[in-house]
């Protein structure tokens, strides 16, 4: 089986039963599989993809430092998880 265009191997995981549930509920609600979404969960703790702190800091590079603290505030909101939205 290939996944954006790599074999893949096969991987079991022994997770709590609420864990496999929220991760089932996050990833209907970002349209996933739970694979895919475990995969990008993985591959951004690994460091292959950028967190949105790692963009911020690379397109407000070329920014005044008050701009970019300015940008680092009006995005702040994202980092914010509402437990209401998980249930």
């Amino acid at each position: 089986m290939r996944y954006k265009g790599e074999l893949q191997m096969p991987l079991s995981l022994r997770i709590p039963q609420k864990k496999n549930e929220m991760i089932r509920k996050a990833a209907t609600k970002s349209r996933k599989t739970k694979t895919a979404y475990i995969l990008e969960a993985v591959d951004e703790k690994l460091g292959f993809t950028k967190t949105r702190g790692q963009m911020i800091k690379e397109l407000a590079g070329w920014m005044p430092h008050a701009e970019a603290e300015e940008l680092r505030e009006a995005v702040d909101v994202f980092n914010k998880v509402n437990q209401g939205d998980w249930d």
